[in-house]
């Protein structure tokens, strides 16, 4: 997190902070960040002065002042973890759709799964006006959601079972009780008794909450829990398939592989394969998401949808009832149940 960020948190940064810490005053203030063309110009010195006050106490112009008034921007702003992953596609997609249906356009930000980009892009939003937000946020926090809120008074709908917020919306699967069933199926239906799985740190809320799924189902079977069938990856595909390799160089392998994506997964069937062995003969393989490559890859994976449309879907319909003034009320919950989608890689 920027000093900035720390700074402006305490107490909102006024026009007048920046005017007393500039020696100037408020309409020299606003004809400097303006870019006024005045009859008496700026000298340089000055317009320094006040520029330097600007960065140093992290003041914002506040551009939402005209929204809040009831001018509508018709611009809403969507953050996504990873564009490059085929799962946030349909979901973006749909947001678009319903976007364009209600004639708003979309600002789309990309944080690469990291705490930074999440907080840039609510820099982003607080120095760019929005009439509201859709995220998918792996690190912010309720602290940081009040940010926001105060500073914008936008309407905001979040994906994700960890974000509780009293006036946020939020979107959802049932990832931890799918996990529990898939885990479960490969079990009692396939006979697996060594299952490893592949994660990721546990600062993701998700991950988290899908190796404990894994491990009350494993414990519920009664099976040992193997320490060394634990492998970190990072999402990708890359880190998948290193996982993978990771497992099989152990002296007893798993027969099985659970791992919390299915880009990781794709990358994991890799792995197998350049190894010689066989999908699902030698080791069956689960994911989670079922992106369209999933699909694609031979043999088909095995895996747990999500169904991003609908979230998109039902993300966007709760934010327009907030910005057409249908609903006003408290955050609200809306779950999207996953499924388990029998393939040929388990």
């Amino acid at each position: 997190m920027s000093s900035r960020v720390r700074s402006t948190r305490k107490s909102t940064v006024t026009m007048r902070d920046v005017a007393t810490l500039a020696g100037v005053s408020q309409s020299t203030v606003s004809r400097v960040l303006n870019g006024a063309n005045e009859t008496i110009p700026i000298g340089e010195e000055t317009r320094q002065r006040v520029l330097e006050a600007v960065e140093k106490l992290g003041y914002y112009p506040n551009l939402h002042a005209g929204s809040l008034r009831g001018q509508k921007t018709l611009m809403i702003a969507m953050m996504v973890a990873d564009i490059a992953n085929p799962f946030y596609h349909p979901m973006v997609r749909a947001v678009q759709d319903a976007a364009h249906a209600n004639r708003y356009d979309v600002m789309i930000a990309n944080t690469d799964h990291m705490r930074d980009g999440e907080m840039h892009f609510i820099e982003s939003v607080i120095r760019r006006p929005v009439d509201g937000v859709i995220m998918v946020p792996y690190h912010l926090t309720e602290e940081d959601f009040d940010y926001l809120i105060r500073r914008t008074g936008v309407a905001v709908v979040a994906l994700g079972q960890h974000i509780h917020h009293p006036t946020v919306d939020t979107v959802y699967g049932d990832d931890d009780e799918m996990v529990a069933a898939a885990i479960t199926w490969l079990i009692r239906e396939k006979g697996h008794r060594r299952i490893g799985f592949i994660g990721v740190t546990s600062s993701y809320s998700a991950g988290a909450r899908r190796r404990a799924a894994f491990l009350e189902a494993m414990r519920q079977a009664g099976l040992p829990i193997y320490p060394e069938m634990f492998e970190i990856g990072d999402w990708s595909s890359a880190s998948g398939e290193h996982a993978m390799q990771v497992l099989l160089g152990l002296s007893h392998p798993p027969t099985a592989v659970f791992a919390v994506n299915d880009l990781m997964a794709i990358g994991a069937m890799e792995a197998v394969q350049n190894a010689g062995l066989r999908i699902p003969e030698d080791m069956a393989i689960v994911g989670f998401d079922d992106i369209p490559p999933a699909t694609w890859v031979r043999p088909r994976l095995t895996t747990v949808a999500q169904h991003p449309a609908e979230m998109g879907r039902v993300m966007a319909e709760a934010l327009f009832e907030r910005l057409r003034g249908d609903y006003s009320g408290p955050g609200r919950g809306f779950e999207v149940p996953c499924r388990l989608v029998v393939r040929e890689s388990a």
